[in-house]
C-alpha cells in the first residue's frame, strides 16, 4: 500500500537550510537584475492551454500539465516555461515603444522529467529584452547571465555559443530539404554527418547542400571555427549575418572560456530564432543557464517584436553548491521583562538572528548554531558567549 505522505516521482521537499540559501539567492539576483534597468513582473501559475506556448512547439506542449478550468469548460495548463507569458505582458499588457527589460521568478511544473536526474518542479528566474533587434541586447544578456551565476558563487562557468540560423539558411537555400527540415536539424544536432548523407541522396538534394550541411557537423571548437566555416559553407547573407554576431558576441565576451558548435540547432524549446547560449561549470551535468533570441514569439498575443534573454533554475543552480551552512544564532530566555523584549528587538534590527525558547523547549534546530545567549547581569541585559555552539 502506498503510504499518504510519498511524493510523486521527480518532485522533492528543501529542507531550511536549501530553502534559505534559495531564497538569498533570488533576492540577490533580483537585485542584481534591478540595478541592470530590469522591471519585475509575476504572471500566473495557470494560464488558458494556447497562451502558454507556441502553436509548433511540441516539446513544451507534451512538457505541460493540463487541466480543466471549472469556470469556463476550456482546458487551461500549468506553465512549464515563463519566457512565453512575459513574452505576452511585453506584447499585449504593456505594448510599449522602444526596449522594455523585464525580469521574473516563479515555479514551474512539467508533466514529464527532462532527464533522468531532473526535477519536475523548478523555480525559474530569467530576463528578458525586448524591442532590440542588435547583438548588443545579445551581449547584453549573456553579461547578466554570467554575473549571476557568479554571484551565486559559481566557479569558471563556461559559455557555449550556437547560431540556429546557419542550418535553417542551408536548409532553405535547397527545396528538397525543406520538407525533411526537423529531421535535418536532429541530425546536425546529433553530429550525423553519415544520416545526412543518406538523407540528401534519399530526397534528391543538390550536392553542394549536402556538402555544406556534412561540413556542418564539424564546425564546433574555439574562435578558429568562425574562420573555418567562412572557407567551407556557402556564403548566403544569412549565414554571414549569422557568424559576423558571433564573432561580434566572442569580442565583446572576454571573461569566460567559449566553445562555438554550429552544427547545434538548440535543445528544448523550439521558439529561439538567432544567437542561442548556455553556461556550464563543474558540479553540474547539464547546463545552468539556457537563452538566446527568439524574436517574434510575441505574434501570437497581437505584436511582433525583437527578444533575448535567459533563464535558471534557482532549485539546481543551488544544488550544485557547497552545502548551505548554518547561520549564527542568539540565545534568548522566555521572559516577560520589558528590558529583555527590548533587547532581542534591538537585535532582530540589526539583521542578529534571536531564538527566545518557549517554555520548557528544547532548542535543536538544524539551520542555526547558537554561539551567544542574552543573559541578566546587574539588572541589565547583554550578550554571553557560549563555551560552544549548541
Amino acid at each position: 500500500m502506498r503510504s499518504s505522505w510519498l511524493l510523486p516521482e521527480n518532485l522533492s521537499d528543501i529542507l531550511p537550510a536549501e530553502a534559505r540559501r534559495i531564497e538569498e539567492l533570488r533576492r540577490e539576483l533580483l537585485d542584481l537584475y534591478r540595478t541592470y534597468g530590469f522591471e519585475l513582473v509575476a504572471p500566473p501559475m495557470v494560464e488558458y492551454l494556447d497562451s502558454l506556448m507556441p502553436a509548433d512547439d511540441e516539446a513544451l506542449r507534451l512538457r505541460t500539465c493540463k487541466l480543466v478550468d471549472q469556470l469556463s469548460g476550456l482546458t487551461m495548463g500549468v506553465r512549464a516555461d515563463i519566457t512565453i507569458q512575459v513574452s505576452r505582458i511585453d506584447a499585449h499588457l504593456l505594448n510599449r515603444e522602444g526596449v522594455t527589460r523585464l525580469c521574473y521568478c516563479g515555479p514551474v511544473v512539467h508533466a514529464r522529467a527532462a532527464g533522468l536526474t531532473s526535477d519536475r518542479e523548478l523555480l525559474q528566474i530569467g530576463a528578458e529584452i525586448f524591442g532590440h533587434a542588435g547583438v548588443q541586447a545579445d551581449i547584453e544578456a549573456i553579461r547578466l547571465a554570467l554575473e549571476s551565476v557568479r554571484r551565486a558563487g559559481v566557479q569558471q562557468p563556461r559559455l557555449d555559443l550556437n547560431h540556429p540560423g546557419i542550418g535553417r539558411a542551408l536548409v532553405e537555400a535547397d527545396p528538397a530539404l525543406i520538407e525533411v527540415a526537423d529531421v535535418v536539424f536532429e541530425l546536425l544536432s546529433a553530429k550525423d554527418a553519415p544520416g545526412l548523407v543518406a538523407l540528401c541522396a534519399e530526397v534528391g538534394v543538390r550536392a553542394d547542400s549536402r556538402d555544406a550541411l556534412t561540413a556542418l557537423t564539424a564546425l564546433y571548437g574555439d574562435l578558429t571555427v568562425l574562420d573555418l566555416a567562412r572557407q567551407r559553407l556557402p556564403g548566403l547573407p544569412a549565414v554571414r549575418a549569422a557568424l559576423d554576431d558571433l564573432r561580434t558576441l566572442c569580442v565583446a565576451l572576454p571573461d569566460a572560456p567559449i566553445a562555438l558548435d554550429l552544427a547545434d540547432m538548440g535543445g528544448g524549446y523550439r521558439y529561439h530564432s538567432g544567437v542561442m547560449f548556455a553556461i556550464y561549470a563543474t558540479g553540474w551535468h547539464d547546463a545552468l543557464v539556457r537563452g538566446g533570441r527568439y524574436d517574434g514569439i510575441g505574434r501570437k498575443f497581437g505584436r511582433t517584436r525583437p527578444a533575448t534573454g535567459f533563464s535558471l533554475d534557482l532549485r539546481k543552480l543551488s544544488a550544485g553548491l557547497p552545502d548551505a551552512q548554518p547561520v549564527q544564532a542568539i540565545r534568548a530566555p522566555w521572559s516577560a521583562d520589558p528590558a529583555l523584549t527590548h533587547a532581542i528587538r534591538a537585535l532582530r534590527d540589526q539583521g542578529r538572528v534571536v531564538i527566545q525558547a518557549l517554555p520548557g523547549e528544547r532548542q535543536c534546530p538544524d539551520e542555526f548554531f547558537v554561539d551567544q545567549e542574552l543573559t541578566v547581569i546587574g539588572g541589565e541585559w547583554i550578550l554571553r558567549p557560549l563555551d560552544g555552539a549548541v
